[in-house]
């Protein structure tokens, strides 16, 4: 099997989520340094806000980086162009297709890697030039699709000839190889590196993946089609019994407003929103980015050799 570090020219096959108002430049050199692909995240910034982080990002690393574009946001069109004209060798993108900017992007000979929650998305990218996918179970934090990443990697991979990127609870050893098992050339890692030293998050965010069990978790939106899982809290519980009252998307929205820059910038863990993934009860302390990489890596090694007795 090709490993996507390969492809890429980074020491594991691991990217590191691109996190909304997380995934600073920054935080992604330190990834990047670290051995994964480090990704700077979109979320709501514009086009010159982003190449700023760019800028910091190839101040700090000398590695291959990349850029997470969530296609949802408003300056997207401008975004896209900032890419190029800064030279980033990695797009990965989310919250729709991004076949208008394909061509320009693979032009200028940068690797396009999208975000999919289907075997249908992955195949209608695939056609149009995508270099690999990223397919993204619901067990993910932040905005999810419905499909577990046990059923949705091996379909995607079946469905398509080009690198299949798995995310969604993995978060060690054990998950890097149950991914490779299941077809994956590579995992995107995000959860766990939320309690890494050098995340940008507040402290209080940090304890809070720390101290979480297996049910710590809660899906809202699904009502209006905008599912995010987060952590449970004083906002997940109004919020979620305002769903069942039936309150439209609008009336909903006020209980987010604002709640993610909460969540990260003020470390308000009551009415923020602390986006992770259910794998957080395996997320026991805050360590360094390269000791969370490594030991994914070491561990999915020791996993997989452990293994090779099924065989004899």
């Amino acid at each position: 099997m090709k490993l996507i570090n390969e492809r890429l020219h980074i020491q594991y096959p691991f990217f590191q989520g691109g996190m909304a108002n997380i995934a600073t430049g920054a935080f992604a050199a330190a990834c990047s340094n670290a051995g994964a692909l480090g990704l700077i995240a979109s979320g709501g910034w514009d086009a010159e806000k982003l190449r700023a982080e760019v800028r910091t990002c190839k101040s700090l690393t000398d590695k291959p980086f990349g850029l997470n574009l969530m296609l949802m946001n408003p300056d997207a069109d401008n975004i896209a162009k900032m890419a190029i004209e800064e030279k980033v060798p990695v797009i990965t993108t989310g919250a729709g297709n991004p076949g208008k900017y394909m061509a320009d992007w693979k032009a200028a000979g940068i690797v396009v890697i999208p975000v999919i929650a289907s075997v249908a998305l992955a195949r209608r990218l695939s056609g149009e030039g995508a270099d690999a996918v990223v397919a993204e179970g619901c067990e993910s934090g932040g905005h999810i699709g419905d499909i577990t990443t046990m059923a949705l990697v091996p379909q995607v991979v079946d469905a398509v000839d080009i690198p299949v990127i798995a995310a969604g609870g993995i978060a060690d050893g054990r998950g890097v190889a149950a991914a490779l098992a299941l077809g994956a050339s590579g995992c995107q890692i995000g959860t766990v590196l939320l309690a890494s030293e050098e995340c940008p998050i507040h402290e209080n965010y940090k304890k809070a993946v720390v101290k979480a069990k297996d049910r710590s978790t809660v899906v809202t939106g699904r009502s209006v089609n905008a599912p995010v899982r987060v952590l449970r809290n004083q906002m997940t519980k109004a919020y979620l019994k305002a769903e069942e009252e039936g309150a439209d998307l609008m009336t909903l929205e006020k209980f987010t407003l604002g709640s993610l820059r909460k969540a990260v910038l003020d470390g308000d863990t009551k009415n923020g929103s602390l986006m992770a993934g259910e794998i957080s009860g395996l997320v026991k302390d805050i360590r360094p980015v390269a000791d969370i990489f490594a030991d994914l890596y070491n561990g999915a090694k020791a996993v997989i050799s452990d293994l090779q007795s099924f065989a004899d």
